[in-house]
């Protein structure tokens, strides 16, 4: 069952506008890996916390949503694609839910189309809710999720007489659905098989998801003899401590710091040798990611300190606020 709740049509001229092809996609995380941002959630490594934490209201999703023409380089062909608008803020997570086939019934979902009016059947449909003892009811789907593909699952069992064992006989179809109107999002899905009694039929959808970038606040304490007041610095989940601070315009080289490698000064350029971006870290250590063995061995007469340079803040998609003495040997 579907519920056309609301139908916003859009021209032509406006859809073209949302179908920025300036903005290229090219993974669920933003824009290309040369964008930062993608860069920064690929540096998070895999989550730790509950990312449902930073889901976003469905008022606000509707107004983010946005398509993008795409060529992806690595197949040399064009489509269009879901992403938000402040991708800056706001990241586009892939999620796929699997949930069995009640008798009868389809996938069980309420849709909203938030743009379309095109003859080509191109537009944003979200979801607005699950229909009441529908399939996908109790299922992970949620409000404001656009459905970007829809899989029918197959199985029969049958007991082969040769050998007296069960055999799993399995089928499936495949339609994509990302970034079609409502009418062509509903079409694609009812050319599904209908249900027979005698398989199991269970649906495997691909969803994308906006939620809010994880935020952590650093608060910088510079040494006493350089007369700087402590500074507080916003950095995304994901990104790399040294790099965050130094495009921030915070002044973080050690002069009095030695190399590990040759015993001498000079700037490694994030390799990870010269130390001069050691950093003493006060509070917030558990929203970085752990040590690797070079990095412990070459700090491991002082436990608080990290390089820079190997630090990634928010870690695991964690946010939360840590405190950082920068310049360290100066204390």
């Amino acid at each position: 069952t579907y519920y056309h709740v609301m139908t916003i049509l859009l021209p032509i001229s406006l859809l073209a506008i949302l179908l920025d092809s300036s903005h290229a996609l090219s993974s669920p995380y933003g824009k290309t890996t040369r964008n930062i941002a993608t860069q920064v959630l690929q540096g998070a490594g895999s989550p730790s916390v509950d990312l449902n934490r930073y889901n976003l209201e469905l008022d606000q999703i509707e107004k983010e949503w946005t398509a993008m023409f795409v060529q992806k380089a690595t197949e040399k062909k064009t489509g269009v694609y879901l992403g938000a608008k402040s991708d800056k803020d706001i990241f586009t997570d892939l999620i796929s839910v699997e949930f069995a086939r009640k008798p009868d019934a389809g996938l069980g979902v309420e849709l909203l189309e938030i743009a379309g009016g095109r003859s080509d059947g191109l537009g944003i449909t979200v979801v607005t809710g699950l229909v009441p003892d529908g399939s996908a009811e109790g299922s992970e789907i949620i409000p404001g999720d656009s459905i970007v593909k829809v899989s029918l699952v197959r199985t029969k069992c049958q007991i082969s007489n040769r050998a007296s064992t069960l055999k799993e006989k399995q089928q499936e179809w495949t339609v994509g659905t990302e970034c079609l109107s409502y009418d062509a999002t509903v079409e694609a899905i009812l050319s599904l098989p209908k249900c027979n009694d005698e398989y199991e039929d269970f649906f495997r959808v691909d969803l994308k998801r906006l939620r809010r970038r994880p935020k952590v606040s650093v608060k910088l304490q510079y040494p006493p003899e350089k007369n700087e007041p402590d500074i507080t610095i916003e950095m995304n989940a994901g990104e790399n401590l040294r790099q965050g601070m130094l495009v921030r315009g915070v002044k973080l080289n050690d002069p009095l710091a030695k190399r590990f490698d040759t015993k001498s000064g000079g700037n490694c350029g994030a390799g990870g040798l010269c130390r001069t971006c050691s950093v003493s870290v006060l509070k917030g250590g558990d929203l970085l990611n752990e040590q690797r063995a070079a990095e412990k061995q070459m700090l491991e007469d002082t436990p608080r300190w990290r390089l820079a340079c190997k630090a990634i803040v928010g870690f695991g998609m964690k946010e939360g606020e840590m405190t950082i003495r920068v310049n360290p040997r100066q204390w």
